[in-house]
């Protein structure tokens, strides 16, 4: 009997998580569908490409929401076990409150970690093709910035023509072995400047010992500047900005690629913190779980599906204020960006602790 209710326990709780993903996933859908739409009403594409890449986009989103999804199928799921008298049947059968809360959120617990070994892997390709499919479309590509093995690279569109940087490696504001190449309107190679290093602190840039190759009716000239300064309408803080969107990035990526993404000019502060948040999620998930079983196994009395509803959007929001104040207090400095992914979980699991020793004397 005991195997049988332990069944019938997660089969059910999986089922309502299900649900609940499920109705997400259409609201996600329908919000993100016609943002699509407005992208692609000038292009000449089919309306399959807005609705594959909706599809694509909406379950990297979900997995952003899996704390709050936990949370209210735990609700739903807990909230229907009682009213049924189903809860009361467990206890008969030896169930504490705290055998059941255990058993549900220890499942959430595996569930966050198969989420990020098994699922985040593959919603993160469908994310990088997203980003790259609307990259390909995006009327805006005259300024292009990527860092792949072979260092950065960056794209100008300049009034004289086109302008394309590349740099072997970037340390906090310098970069290492910096190749500039300046062409006309006509792609035609007229300056090359090459620079040991270059201080990208500001749009002035200050290129070290530079050698300066110009090009005039097929003759060659160079010359050396120690400081040469150059403008560009990129600096270092516009260029780490545009690689804080970890979302193309799994959890095993950052794991197993953390060294090199650093040597690549990720910020180690940013990658810490991603990496955090990632591993805090399977924690978040049980105390979600933890949670939502102290609002609804307090009595066996049915209550108003309403007041249910009410509590659970104010404890969502509450939670989601609270977990982007902890961040933006890392990124001020106020403290760590690793600590701030986990004082949520902390402050958050300390009170449902006291909660959940509560209930189980019901």
């Amino acid at each position: 009997m005991s195997k049988i209710l332990f069944r019938y326990l997660l089969l059910n709780f999986f089922k309502t998580i299900l649900k609940v993903i499920l109705i997400f996933y259409c609201f996600g859908i329908i919000l993100n569908l016609f943002e699509e739409i407005e992208f692609f009403k000038n292009s000449n594409t089919s309306i399959l490409m807005p609705i594959t890449l909706t599809a694509l986009y909406v379950p990297n989103m979900i997995i952003k929401l899996f704390p709050f999804i936990i949370f209210i199928s735990s609700m739903w799921f807990l909230f229907n076990l009682r009213n049924t008298k189903d809860l009361l049947t467990l206890k008969i059968f030896g169930y504490s409150n705290f055998r059941i809360f255990f058993i549900l959120a220890f499942s959430s617990f595996i569930f966050g970690w198969v989420t990020l070994f098994a699922i985040n892997p593959i919603t993160s390709l469908m994310t990088k093709y997203y980003e790259k499919t609307k990259s390909h479309h995006s009327r805006d590509v005259d300024h292009l910035v990527t860092i792949n093995k072979n260092g950065l690279w960056i794209k100008e569109n300049l009034n004289s023509g086109y302008r394309v940087i590349s740099a072997d490696e970037t340390k906090n504001t310098t970069l290492k072995n910096v190749t500039i190449f300046n062409l006309d309107k006509n792609y035609n190679l007229y300056e090359k400047i090459y620079s040991v290093s270059a201080d990208i602190r500001t749009n002035n840039w200050v290129l070290n010992e530079a050698i300066i190759y110009k090009i005039v009716d097929g003759l060659t000239n160079y010359n050396t500047i120690e400081n040469y300064q150059l403008f560009s309408k990129y600096d270092y803080e516009k260029i780490t900005s545009l690689f804080k969107n970890f979302d193309t990035m799994s959890f095993l990526d950052l794991i197993i690629n953390y060294k090199d993404l650093q040597s690549r000019g990720y910020s180690k502060a940013s990658l810490d913190q991603n990496l955090n948040i990632m591993l805090s999620m399977p924690f978040f998930l049980f105390i979600m779980t933890a949670l939502a079983s102290i609002l609804t196994m307090s009595t066996l009395k049915k209550s108003n599906n309403i007041s249910f509803i009410i509590t659970g959007i104010i404890a969502c929001v509450a939670i989601f204020y609270f977990k982007d104040l902890s961040i933006a207090l890392g990124q001020t400095n106020r403290i760590s960006l690793s600590l701030a992914a986990w004082i949520p979980v902390a402050v958050i699991g300390l009170v449902s602790s006291i909660g959940i020793l509560q209930i189980n004397e019901k």
